[in-house]
């Protein structure tokens, strides 16, 4: 649906300490990096992009995950490289019967989601 985004990240630093850790188990690396920016998405498509400046209120950021197991891999890094736990990996039935999500606030609060919508 989108080309890309970019949020601005007080220490890019640290959060691209975090986006590592919390998207490699979702198949997304480092594309990108200078300028004081740096690009995280599949191989040769930077799709989150970090730049280093002032935020403008937090963001809410859903990646999807291929399986459920990626959903939990996704929690078990983003937490100890700098994440907040904002709901563990489970099953969110107000939002649809198949709709396993974990939930982590990054370094500056922004609510990172990894979602897969299969049934397991």
């Amino acid at each position: 649906m989108f080309d890309h985004i970019q949020i601005k990240v007080k220490d890019l630093k640290s959060s691209k300490r975090f986006y590592t850790a919390a998207l490699a188990p979702l198949g997304f690396t480092v594309q990108y990096e200078g300028g004081g920016a740096v690009g995280f998405g599949p191989k040769g498509a930077p799709a989150l992009w970090l730049g280093e400046g002032d935020s403008r209120g937090s963001v809410h950021i859903a990646f999807a995950a291929k399986d459920r197991a990626a959903v939990k891999a996704f929690h078990a890094a983003a937490v100890p490289a700098g994440g907040k736990d904002n709901g563990a990996p489970g099953l969110r039935p107000d939002y649809h019967a198949n709709y396993y999500a974990a939930f982590v606030k990054d370094p500056d609060g922004n609510n990172v989601e990894a979602v897969c919508h299969k049934e397991q």
